[in-house]
């Protein structure tokens, strides 16, 4: 989980990488950020596509090899290493030549695409020795393997917006973020949801410790954030330093006194980690928090009415649980609760129940997790952001920067510091809209439902209405009274859960104290 750390020491690992052809005037100087991994000697690492425009007419941009031969570059290229320096000189440059230029093998396998993508620039880089950059006693930056991380870890990345355009201020600028899903051999793709700017490629990727100890360099930037379907993700895409060095061990001298990786302070376990949900109905998918062994939250406009309903939890790398379900209960579309709860055919194994928060603090971080930003494809994703804003006493609204992509509606949205849920995302998903409104619904101790929780009983009397009245929030839209008169839903009678079943007020009562969900209404 991410937590509050320690502030970056004032010699940043970034830097910039100029490269242009003195013979050739015509041809546009090109530019990326780098990574400075040792001051003796000066070893920096960005990446390739930096060279692209300096490529022998007759080189395939990318080879299939493993390595792009020095033969590959035209001859006589001019690459400058552009270094944070103390006032006057605000800015240093530093010649640079190329020791070798390799392909990543296990971040190309975790790209995804066909065999012919995986050729492209993305997964090569460059290694540069840096004279200029050699320092008496110096050492390498310390460094972690990316597979010590947990998603929400706190990441926070260093690179230069726009390149060489305008180093002297844009360089080095910083951007906080959290680990927000990984994979590939040795966790080799990174992604995280710090704002990364084109012309940060190549910067480095710190993993914040607390203050007795240094950050740890783990990654760096090869994409910046990308769109999907008209949808800016606002994720970035990154490598891990372990996968490259591993790969260019083999190759580089200058790696044999590579220092062994510095631990990683373990973070807090969160069991609500592991109660996040794929919620699949029909053609679409939403996701889901688990809050009982057989009983899931989730958010109604997920559902597609009538479809079948499978709910999904992914264990890592055992065997994924996949379970049918059936609708207990949901709220009206015309509703501003936007929530529903199913019933799993089954029980998931090895169930704990998430901790639950009892307090509310505007500013703590917080994390929202969903099947959103790659969907089917892989684990839950993290976002991170601040409680902005809560609303009522006892709370009904909470308000979080957190980006909620399409199909992370219904996940669980967490407290950073110590894993308790708070509410349940179900904003429209405009990841850069701040901020996102999440609805608190307050109800009953658990406890005073829990001879309530089974099928055949009714408990329509014990749903809870909302200390708060808010103006644009009549109390004839609660959902006690859409209950009270419309019953557990308000769906064409095919669809509607019965009365007689499994109520949704015991499911209510075995859901977290805090429902939440979006109110349009208020936006």
């Amino acid at each position: 989980m991410a937590e509050h750390c320690s502030a970056v020491p004032g010699e940043l690992p970034g830097c910039v990488i100029c490269v242009s052809d003195p013979s050739e005037p015509d041809v546009e100087p090109s530019s990326c950020s780098g990574s400075v991994l040792c001051r003796g000697p000066g070893l920096v690492l960005c990446p390739a596509a930096v060279l692209v425009p300096f490529l022998q007419p007759a080189v395939p941009a990318w080879p299939r090899g493993d390595a792009l031969p020095p033969s590959a570059l035209r001859p006589g290229l001019r690459i400058v290493v552009l270094r944070a320096a103390p006032p006057p000189d605000a800015v240093q440059q530093h010649s640079a030549h190329p020791l070798a230029v390799l392909r990543c093998d296990a971040f190309a396998r975790a790209l995804p695409g066909t065999a012919e993508d995986r050729s492209e620039a993305l997964p090569w880089f460059c290694w540069l020795r840096v004279p200029g950059l050699d320092a008496p006693g110096g050492t390498w930056t310390p460094w972690a393997p990316a597979a010590a991380l947990q998603k929400g870890a706190a990441l926070l990345a260093c690179g230069t917006p726009f390149g060489a355009l305008c180093p002297e201020l844009f360089l080095n600028a910083l951007s906080s973020g959290v680990l927000s899903n990984a994979t590939g051999p040795r966790r080799a793709l990174l992604l995280t949801d710090a704002r990364c700017l084109p012309g940060t490629q190549g910067g480095p990727v710190l993993a914040l410790t607390p203050a007795s100890s240094p950050p740890r360099l783990v990654a760096v930037i090869a994409a910046t954030a990308g769109c999907q379907a008209g949808q800016g993700l606002g994720l970035a895409l990154l490598c891990s330093l372990d996968v490259l060095l591993h790969g260019a061990r083999s190759v580089l001298h200058e790696l044999r006194n590579l220092p062994p990786p510095l631990p990683l302070p373990q973070a807090h376990n969160s069991t609500a980690m592991s109660c996040t949900a794929l919620v699949e109905s029909g053609g679409s998918w939403g996701s889901g928090t688990l809050v009982a062994p057989r009983l899931l939250l989730t958010c109604r406009h997920v559902l597609q009415m009538g479809a079948p309903l499978r709910v999904t939890l992914r264990h890592g790398t055992t065997r994924d649980t996949v379970l049918q379900a059936r609708l207990v209960f949901a709220t009206a579309e015309a509703s501003p609760f936007d929530v529903a709860v199913l019933e799993l055919q089954g029980s998931v194994p090895s169930f704990q129940p998430p901790d639950l928060a009892t307090t509310f603090q505007p500013g703590e971080p917080v994390l929202a997790l969903g099947f959103g930003a790659l969907g089917r494809a892989c684990a839950p994703s993290v976002t991170g952001g601040v409680l902005s804003a809560v609303v009522g006493t006892p709370p009904v609204m909470l308000q979080s920067t957190c980006a909620v992509h399409a199909g992370s509606s219904g996940g669980p949205l967490l407290s950073a510091r110590d894993g308790c849920l708070l509410g349940e995302p179900s904003s429209p998903p405009h990841p850069h809209r701040v901020p996102i409104a999440l609805l608190l619904l307050v109800t009953s101790p658990p406890s005073r439902h829990r001879g309530q929780q089974h099928a055949g009983q009714r408990c329509r009397d014990h749903l809870p209405t909302p200390q708060l009245l808010h103006p644009r929030l009549p109390a004839a839209l609660t959902p006690r009274s859409l209950w009270l008169q419309w019953g557990p839903c308000r769906l064409r009678p095919a669809q509607c859960c019965q009365r007689g079943g499994t109520s949704g007020v015991a499911a209510a009562a075995a859901a977290p104290q805090h429902w939440s969900a979006s109110i349009k209404a208020l936006t």
